[in-house]
């Protein structure tokens, strides 16, 4: 296959975000030769029951290196603390910057709705520095990109004030093995953090091998869960017989405040 003209910025709030949200996605970008880089807004300073601050900040940012190096993707961990980030000015210009130095033609996040401010204040960022990419005068020791870049949400279940609509879906079954293996490496989220705020930490296997077989099944039934919400458009995607046979897929939904993109076109930029 030609290689692809894409760049595609996924921009998380935490470091494992982009990992469980949009992986498989990246993984299959970069296979093509697209550009890709996994951004996490904060530091995640406080995403943990037993450490926090500069220690866990460097775990995660160690985490996040390790994961993407397995997809052969870029990273960057914002130093800004967990639950501290706010939408304001100077916080924006910093998104501005980022995003303009890597020069995107496309952008993944989260939807402005969500439990968790990080995410939602991530989300309106994203927003807010969207239309100012391409003004020369603010940031201006920074080129200004020539376009705005074309903006998607990642797939939530969060239905107020309006649910998730599934404009692209991708089946991720080919490449299901190396997203876990990815989150395997965020070892403070998956093994501890997350398992101790679902009230399940003594379930965890500490064996290597046990652990890795444990974070599988969980994972399986996360994103088999969204290919069964999104089974016609996965249909309507790969036919009839392929599509009913998808297990695990991603969602994203097309953002109004980006580049806008017809759906007939989404295949330019999910070719697979």
């Amino acid at each position: 296959m030609e290689k692809t003209q894409i760049r595609a910025m996924f921009i998380g709030a935490h470091p494992d975000d982009c990992d469980f949200k949009a992986a498989g996605t990246a993984i299959k970008l970069s296979s093509i030769g697209a550009e890709v880089m996994f951004v996490s807004a904060t530091n995640g300073d406080t995403g943990h029951h037993a450490m926090g601050g500069g220690e866990l900040a460097r775990r995660r940012a160690e985490e996040t290196k390790r994961s993407c190096e397995i997809a052969g993707i870029k990273h960057f961990v914002m130093d800004i603390h967990n639950n501290g980030i706010e939408a304001n000015v100077a916080t924006r210009e910093k998104f501005i910057r980022l995003i303009r130095e890597f020069n995107p033609t496309l952008i993944i996040t989260h939807r402005p709705y969500d439990y968790h401010p990080d995410h939602r204040i991530t989300s309106q960022l994203v927003q807010d520095s969207s239309y100012a990419l391409i003004i020369p005068n603010v940031c201006p020791l920074i080129p200004a990109m020539k376009q705005v870049p074309v903006i998607l949400y990642f797939q939530d279940a969060f239905k107020n004030p309006v649910s998730f609509n599934a404009d692209i879906v991708v089946n991720i079954d080919d490449v299901m093995d190396k997203k876990i293996k990815m989150l395997d490496c965020h070892e403070s989220q998956v093994y501890e953090w997350l398992p101790w705020t679902e009230g399940k930490l003594d379930t965890v296997p500490l064996n290597v091998e046990e652990r890795l077989d444990w974070l599988s099944k969980r994972m399986y039934l996360r994103d088999g869960m969204i290919a069964d919400r999104f089974r016609q458009e996965l249909i309507d995607k790969y036919g009839i017989e392929k599509g009913n046979n998808v297990k695990c897929a991603e969602a994203f939904q097309i953002c109004e405040y980006g580049a806008q993109i017809k759906k007939e076109k989404i295949d330019s930029i999910f070719p697979f």
